[in-house]
């Protein structure tokens, strides 16, 4: 394997860097904000970008009629969304962002059948840090190809059986958010959303799984493994992974799937969906 291919889901600037402009390689900057931050991806695209590549909205790429944000769309709405992205079937995706982003649409390709796609390990923070090519304006059109979708596998999980694992010990209920937003010392970062978490829910926050030292790089897969066990997850048996709304539940995923380990799934309804029902319990109450 080469080198620069850490394995089958990273790959290292340098990788990437020698590799621009390549027929059969799209590169997708999905940037995105929660909406406390009052700026869109589209915004941050628009001041700096990896040359050629592509703007991934991941809200215009989620199901339009869902009241919950994020939530993920029908494989023939994903399906032509990534088409007019210029991906097809035959493409190399490589999928960057400055943030947590990346994992999320990573899973979406998996759950519809691309695995020919790669996240930039370190993203776009390690990418300006080693002084790489930087575009800047808006997206250039891309030649409309088209998707062909797979059944998406059994990761997805709803209410119902997030519920029935927290009273039955089916599954570990595992919110990657931040400890105050999940303790509800912070607000929920939506408008509307109490904040609070699932009684019986373990916090590990996806920030522990990357490298803050300005590196940004994801954990080895050894290194997330005794993460979690830290946390008091239990990598070998089944997870359930959440969050504010289904995108860093995925860096959880992401690295389950770096350390080998299946029987997990996501929560797309996540703390966006749990907290707004009152028919479903939350700490504090």
């Amino acid at each position: 394997m080469d080198p620069d291919l850490i394995d089958e889901f990273l790959v290292e600037a340098s990788w990437l860097e020698s590799r621009l402009g390549e027929t059969g390689l799209v590169v997708l900057d999905c940037g995105w904000y929660a909406p406390e931050a009052g700026r869109s991806g589209l915004d941050a695209f628009r001041e700096g970008h990896i040359p050629g590549a592509r703007h991934f909205d991941l809200d215009a790429v989620s199901d339009p009629d869902s009241p919950y944000p994020n939530m993920l769309p029908s494989p023939e709405h994903f399906a032509t969304a990534v088409g007019r992205l210029g991906v097809s079937n035959q493409t190399t995706v490589i999928i960057y962002d400055a943030t947590y982003v990346s994992a999320r649409v990573w899973w979406m390709f998996r759950l519809f059948g691309h695995r020919q796609c790669h996240v930039l390990n370190g993203g776009w923070r390690r990418w300006l840090a080693e002084g790489r090519p930087v575009e800047t304006g808006d997206p250039i059109p891309a030649p409309v190809t088209g998707f062909k979708p797979a059944s998406p596998p059994d990761e997805v999980a709803d209410w119902r059986e997030v519920l029935r694992a927290l009273r039955n010990d089916t599954a570990q209920v595992v919110d990657a958010r931040a400890e105050k937003r999940f303790t509800g010392e912070l607000p929920s970062g939506y408008p509307g959303l109490p904040p609070g978490h699932m009684p019986g829910a373990v916090n590990l926050p996806w920030s522990r799984l990357v490298r803050q030292d300005g590196d940004f790089s994801f954990e080895d897969p050894g290194t997330a493994e005794r993460i979690f066990r830290e946390a008091g997850v239990d990598p070998d048996r089944p997870i359930i992974t959440t969050c504010g709304s289904g995108v860093t539940a995925a860096v959880l995923a992401f690295q389950l799937m770096r350390m080998g380990k299946g029987g997990w799934k996501i929560y797309d309804g996540s703390w966006n969906e749990w907290g707004r029902r009152d028919d479903l319990p939350r700490e504090p109450a």
